[in-house]
């Protein structure tokens, strides 16, 4: 929380558009309508896809990102219900997500049991047969090839340079706990602009699960 705290306001003006547009874009359509949680939403640029025919709800560990999302939603002219709050335990009632996006969040998480806790947290303010679209960074990018399963990734501020925590997953590896969360995995893929035939070394594992 301290770490994006003091990072919030750059990454505000150096993240300010989702890197994620066309995947989004694609399941914006899928979806159509219907309340949306955003989980680890930082400044709020994920939901850009989704304005206009969703109810928005964001949660971020950190309250400077909080407040960055406050005035990008002004911004951008959208109304979106804003929460500090931790995946692990999200302060939300059973079942009452038709959809939910998490882009860069879930490899944010330390502790083995903490992120097993995360997923199934997430299949609880889930409908049955709600969906949700969760990215996170690939164990086996070319960049990682020579690091462990746990990195720390640099982020110069003004102040100075700050380190993030990064637990790397596999496909098999975020497959496994999306689906022992009680998901069923729709789909496994890199993102769009990944262009080597071989799915496997993309820098991004775009995942789309179904709530069983």
């Amino acid at each position: 929380m301290n770490t994006y705290d003091e990072i919030a306001e750059s990454w505000y003006r150096l993240r300010h558009w989702t890197r994620f547009k066309q995947e989004l874009d694609e399941v914006a359509g899928r979806w159509g309508s219907g309340r949306l949680l955003n989980i680890g939403c930082a400044h709020g640029p994920d939901f850009l896809p989704f304005k206009d025919r969703f109810e928005f709800w964001g949660l971020d560990s950190s309250e400077q990102m909080i407040a960055q999302a406050i005035k990008y939603s002004a911004k951008f002219k959208f109304d979106a219900s804003l929460v500090v709050g931790d995946a692990v335990k999200l302060p939300f009632r059973d079942g009452v997500f038709e959809w939910a996006i998490s882009v860069a969040a879930y490899h944010h998480i330390k502790e083995k049991k903490e992120r097993e806790a995360s997923f199934r947290e997430l299949r609880r303010v889930m409908k049955p047969g709600g969906e949700v679209f969760i990215t996170v960074w690939n164990r086996w990018q070319k960049a990682f090839w020579n690091r462990g399963r746990e990195t720390l990734m640099s982020w110069k501020t003004r102040d100075g340079e700050i380190l993030r925590y990064y637990y790397l997953y596999t496909y098999p590896e975020i497959k496994q706990k999306v689906s022992a969360a009680g998901f069923k995995v729709l789909k496994e893929y890199p993102e769009a602009t990944y262009k080597w035939p071989v799915k496997y070394f993309s820098r991004n594992i775009c995942i789309l699960a179904r709530a069983n």
